[in-house]
C-alpha cells in the first residue's frame, strides 16, 4: 500500500522506525494491532510491530522526539528474525479479527438502533399528530393512535434490547409525546411478557399513549414544576379525570380499557392513589400495568435531569420504597421483563472502567449482561461489547459490574460516547 503524506508528514520505511519516532499508520484501525493510528514509539514491541507489518509509515518530525534512521542497505536475511516477525505477523492478525468482529458487533447495533429508531420517530410523529387533532377529527385521530399502539406491538418489541436502550438514550427534556412513546413501548414490554392478547395489548398501548390527555388543559408550568405545593397537587391531579372526560366527550364509543387508563393510571394497588383511591383489582389492568411503565419512565427521565435515577435505580426504589402502590406480581414481571441491569444502564465494572449496559443478563447469569466501554482510545464504530456472562478464560478475575452510575455522575465526553442520542429528539431527528 502507498502511503499519502499530509502536510509536514514524510513517508519512511518499517526500518527507519525507532523509540521515540512519530508514525501515522496509513491503515484503517481495524486492518493494524495499535491502539490509535497515529502515536510515538515507545518501546521496541512497537518497533518490532512495525516491522512485521511490513507497510510503509507516515512521519512527522515535528513530533519526533529523535529522527528516523537514516536509510540504509536492508541486510541479508536473517532466518531467526524472519521467524520472529512471522509470529508477529500471526498474532497481529489475530487481534485484528477480534476488532472485525468488534466492529461488525457495532455495526449491527448500530443498525438495529436506526431501525427502532425510526420506528419511534414514527409512532411520535402520528401521535403527535393525532394529538393535535383529536378535538377536530376525534374518531380519525383515535383510529391513528390504535394503529399507532398496534404497529409498535410489532416493531418496537421485535428488537427488546435495542427498545429499551433507545428509551433511555432519549434524553430528559423530549416532552409529553417523547414520554406517551415510552410508557407505551414499556407498556407493551410487559403486556407481551404477560401473554395479553393482540387486541387487548394494542388498547393498552393507545391508553398509554392517551393515559395523560388531561394535562392539556393545565398550565404547562404546573405540570413540568416538581416541586408543586398543596394547592398546585390538588390541581394537577385533576388531569385524570379530566382525561377521562375528554375521551368520553369524543362522541362514539371508546374502549373501556382506554377510558380506564386515563382515569387510573395514578390509582395506587394499597388505595392511596387518586383520583378515587382505588384499590387492587378494582383497578383495571391496563391501569396498573401502564402506572408501571409511568413511574419508571418518570424516575429515570423527570423534568430535571439532575434528579434522574438509573433503570437500575429506579427498579429498586419501586421494589423496596414503592411496591405497595402496585401489583406486586405485575412489578415482578416488569423488573424481569427489564432485567436487574436494564438495557441503557451506566455502570462501573470491577476494574475502574465505566460503560453502558446493550443488552440484558440471561436467565442463568442475571448480574452479568453485555456492555459497551468506554475507551477514548478506541473509535466507538468499533466499541468494545463484553459479554459479561463469557467472561475470558484466561482472565484470572472475570469482570463484573461494581456499581450502577447516573448520567450526572459522567463527563460529556464519556457521555457521548455511551449515550449519543440522548440529545436526538425524536419529533426532528432525520432518518
Amino acid at each position: 500500500m502507498n502511503a499519502v503524506a499530509e502536510t509536514g508528514e514524510t513517508v519512511i520505511r518499517p526500518e527507519q522506525v525507532r523509540v521515540g519516532v512519530h508514525v501515522r499508520i496509513p491503515l484503517a484501525w481495524s486492518q493494524h494491532a495499535f491502539l490509535t493510528s497515529s502515536f510515538v514509539v515507545s518501546n521496541e514491541q512497537q518497533v518490532r510491530e512495525i516491522l512485521a507489518m511490513g507497510v510503509e509509515v507516515l512521519c512527522d518530525t515535528r513530533k519526533c522526539r529523535v529522527p528516523p534512521m537514516p536509510l540504509v542497505e536492508i541486510p541479508a536475511p536473517d532466518p531467526a528474525r524472519e521467524a520472529e516477525l512471522a509470529t508477529l505477523r500471526a498474532e497481529q492478525e489475530a487481534r485484528m479479527a477480534v476488532r472485525r468482529e468488534r466492529q461488525a458487533a457495532m455495526e449491527a447495533m448500530r443498525s438495529r438502533l436506526d431501525k427502532v429508531q425510526k420506528s419511534f420517530q414514527q409512532a411520535a410523529e402520528q401521535t403527535a399528530a393525532a394529538m393535535h387533532l383529536l378535538g377536530a377529527r376525534p374518531k380519525e385521530s383515535l383510529k391513528t393512535i390504535l394503529g399507532v399502539a398496534g404497529e409498535s406491538t410489532n416493531a418496537l418489541l421485535a428488537d427488546t434490547d435495542s427498545t429499551i436502550l433507545m428509551v433511555m438514550d432519549k434524553g430528559a427534556s423530549q416532552g409529553e409525546v417523547a414520554h406517551a412513546i415510552s410508557v407505551m413501548t414499556l407498556s407493551l414490554l410487559l403486556g407481551k411478557r404477560l401473554g395479553i392478547p393482540a387486541a387487548v395489548l394494542r388498547e393498552i398501548g393507545a391508553g398509554a399513549l392517551l393515559h395523560d390527555i388531561g394535562l392539556a388543559s393545565l398550565n404547562h408550568s404546573l405540570v413540568r414544576n416538581p416541586k408543586r405545593n398543596r394547592f398546585e397537587e390538588a390541581s394537577y391531579q385533576t388531569h385524570c379525570v379530566r382525561g377521562h372526560r375528554e375521551l368520553q366527550a369524543i362522541g362514539f364509543v371508546v374502549p373501556p380499557e382506554i377510558l380506564n387508563i386515563a382515569l387510573q393510571h395514578h390509582e395506587h394497588y394499597d388505595g392511596t392513589g387518586y383520583p378515587n383511591r382505588l384499590s387492587g383489582t378494582a383497578i383495571c389492568q391496563g391501569a396498573r400495568i401502564v402506572a408501571l411503565a409511568d413511574r419508571f419512565d418518570e424516575l429515570t427521565n423527570p423534568p430535571e435531569p439532575s434528579g434522574a435515577l438509573s433503570p437500575f435505580e429506579a427498579l429498586a426504589q419501586m421494589w423496596t420504597r414503592e411496591r405497595s402502590h402496585f401489583d406486586e406480581t405485575l412489578l415482578q414481571h416488569f423488573i424481569r421483563s427489564m432485567g436487574i441491569y436494564p438495557p441503557g444502564t451506566l455502570v462501573q465494572l470491577s476494574d475502574g472502567r465505566v460503560a453502558i449496559v446493550v443488552a440484558a443478563a440471561p436467565a442463568e447469569a442475571r448480574l452479568c449482561p453485555q456492555v459497551l466501554l468506554y475507551d477514548a482510545g478506541t473509535p466507538r464504530s468499533e466499541g468494545i461489547i463484553l459479554d459479561l456472562a463469557r467472561p475470558d478464560p484466561h482472565d484470572p478475575e472475570p469482570l463484573r459490574i461494581e456499581k450502577a452510575l447516573r448520567t450526572q455522575d459522567l463527563g460529556t465526553r464519556e457521555l457521548d460516547y455511551l449515550l449519543p442520542r440522548r440529545r436526538m429528539s425524536w419529533l426532528r431527528a432525520g432518518p
